[in-house]
């Protein structure tokens, strides 16, 4: 059960980090660096003159999308950071919360108290 509450969260959570990526932090990264989209780059791999990759996709040419593969690599570089920020803060919290205090070593009991007072008097 606690497996398929996790797969379900985390499919949920793909999501949230996906938007923060794609809506929040490349257009920044693009600004950044002077309103570079690096989706857009590719290369065309046959005869013609496309203005865009959508319209090379769209003809049917065979294209090399490199600047699709740099924002994957961006965005999983982007998403294991806040996943590891996540990991290190729920870490953080389990070591917060405080350890159970060892037992104190219990000593005899009344049986055994009285079994030494008897063999105390007997000598």
């Amino acid at each position: 059960m606690d497996m398929a509450v996790g797969i379900i969260i985390g499919a949920a959570f793909t999501a949230i980090v996906g938007s923060l990526v794609a809506d929040l932090i490349n257009p920044i990264i693009s600004l950044f660096m002077g309103g570079i989209d690096f989706s857009g780059m590719y290369a065309l791999l046959g005869d013609g003159e496309y203005t865009s990759i959508g319209a090379a996709e769209e003809a049917g040419a065979a294209v090399f999308a490199y600047g699709r593969f740099i924002m994957a690599i961006i965005n999983f570089v982007i998403i294991a950071f806040v996943v590891f920020m996540l990991v290190k803060a729920v870490n953080k919290t389990k070591k917060a919360e405080p350890e159970a205090a060892p037992e104190a070593p219990k000593g005899p009991t009344q049986e055994e108290l009285l079994a030494d007072i008897l063999a105390a008097l007997k000598k």
